[in-house]
């Protein structure tokens, strides 16, 4: 029976696996993106009741212009490689918020927000860009979904989201509330350094996409690391290390320049 059991779940996690757009990694995904979304738009609402947003201020215009133009080119990419699906699961939003953090962060669907803390530090559209393009990927990369599935397996034993909140609702809010990074009174919960890492070579590539020079990309992480000091703001709160960014970010720019030189 055991032997049974284990064929099945590894059965179902083989068929509930997807692959990352331009990256190629394998992940899993036995929750859908339709439904993480209502738990996703309540959450953003929330945030938006709970915040003061610049909505009125050249900042504030400029990250729903940046955000626009990266959402656009990374929607036409996907549909011409036939990811016609995930983008029809994207609800762009943009939004800056009055808060001292050094920080942003996007929801599933493309429920962005940035802090007016980071904008010093961005300088200007591009360095806009390159913290819009590391976002817009972890939604094109699905890896709230990833860390939703993985955190109900292994806490659950389940991989059905509907089943999931019948049998533990709490338990399932709260892998929800950690998946998208809501779980922490001091602000977004870092992704792991392997989402991380692709966020940033999807960014670039992203950015490149709509336009923005991939090469002023280390240039802004360089400008992250000095603004912190000997505390680094949250947004390099934990690893990956600048250094270590910059290092992957270099490494990629020769693709990043073939789609910024189309």
């Amino acid at each position: 029976m055991k032997k049974v059991i284990l064929l099945f779940f590894s059965g179902m996690v083989l068929y509930s696996c997807a692959k990352v757009p331009l990256t190629g990694r394998s992940q899993l995904a036995t929750v859908s993106n339709e439904e993480i979304m209502p738990l996703v738009n309540e959450e953003y609402q929330q945030v938006k009741q709970e915040s003061k947003l610049i909505t009125n201020t050249a900042d504030g215009q400029a990250v729903v212009r940046v955000g626009n133009r990266v959402a656009d080119a990374v929607e036409a990419f996907l549909v011409q490689e036939g990811y016609e699906d995930l983008v029809a699961s994207f609800d762009w939003e943009f939004n800056l918020i009055d808060s001292e953090q050094v920080n942003a962060w996007c929801m599933p669907g493309g429920k962005v927000a940035f802090y007016t803390g980071i904008m010093p530090v961005t300088e200007d559209e591009t360095g806009i860009a390159v913290v819009m393009g590391h976002e817009v990927a972890h939604a094109v990369a699905s890896h709230a979904r990833e860390r939703m599935s993985n955190g109900m397996l292994a806490n659950l034993g389940l991989s059905v989201l509907s089943v999931a909140v019948g049998q533990n609702p709490s338990m399932t809010e709260q892998i929800f509330l950690q998946s998208v990074g809501m779980g922490s009174e001091l602000g977004m919960l870092s992704f792991s350094r392997k989402h991380e890492l692709e966020a940033d070579e999807l960014g670039l590539i992203f950015m490149a996409m709509a336009g923005y020079d991939p090469r002023e990309a280390p240039v802004f992480w360089e400008r992250m690391a000095a603004a912190g000091g000997e505390t680094p703001p949250e947004f390099l709160s934990t690893h990956p290390g600048p250094d270590r960014r910059i290092e992957k970010l270099n490494a990629n720019m020769d693709k990043a320049l073939k789609y910024y030189n189309k």
